[in-house]
């Protein structure tokens, strides 16, 4: 145990950094193209509503490894896609960000059918009021019936981002560096301490989704919309 323990150590920071940046940019992108996807499912205009519905149905009900396979081979390999300066770390920072990409992708499909629950809390008449006083879909959508709707959805999102983290292991498949990428290196160099391996990974993907859903849980106390 101390041969393993003085083996990991030092990489379990930086490899759990590598988890918590992917979380981050994740969540942010996915966020934001979620809450796009959303404003199409509802939109009055029927192409955007058609394409939002498709998008989330098949990209919602396909595996995310062949989604980051494809962005890896299909996107970069295939069509040449860099999202990475060219410099000594080229392979490494492309990687990253095209795990990135794969998780926002998949991740804003849950995003959005989370808003979209959102916006059956906002009563229908503040949307028709809004609207009698010559307010658009742009203007009732991001000034009345988005801030209402994400503060009821904030513990859900919660779960979507806890979920997100718990994917992000599957960066490993393109050679993103994170803790389930040192967890499979360990395995291999201490295959007699499977046991121990696996629960030092676990102990610290719990320290982060656990701190995720305190705070997820005091926000969503804290914003909760008072009906």
């Amino acid at each position: 145990m101390g041969d393993l323990w003085s083996d990991m150590a030092p990489q379990l920071w930086p490899a759990f950094w590598m988890t918590i940046k992917l979380t981050f940019f994740s969540a942010v992108g996915a966020l934001i193209w979620g809450t796009i996807l959303a404003a199409m499912r509802v939109s009055p205009v029927p192409v955007m509503r058609g394409f939002g519905n498709v998008y989330v149905n098949i990209v919602r009900n396909t595996p995310l490894t062949l989604i980051i396979l494809f962005c890896s081979v299909g996107l970069y390999q295939n069509l040449g896609l860099a999202l990475a300066p060219d410099n000594e770390n080229f392979i490494k920072n492309n990687n990253f960000w095209l795990a990135v990409l794969a998780f926002v992708l998949y991740t804003a499909t849950f995003v959005c059918e989370t808003l979209r629950s959102g916006f059956n809390t906002v009563p229908l008449g503040q949307a028709e009021a809004a609207r009698s006083l010559g307010l658009g879909f742009t203007q009732v959508f991001g000034i009345i019936v988005l801030p209402q709707a994400l503060r009821a959805v904030i513990a859900p999102l919660g779960s979507v981002l806890i979920a997100l983290t718990k994917n992000t292991t599957i960066a490993s498949v393109i050679g993103v560096a994170e803790a389930s990428l040192l967890m499979k290196e360990e395995i291999e160099n201490h295959a007699d301490q499977i046991v121990a391996v696996f629960l030092i990974i676990a102990i610290g993907f719990m320290i982060i989704t656990l701190a995720e859903g305190f705070f997820f849980g005091y926000l969503a106390k804290r914003l909760a919309v008072k009906r």
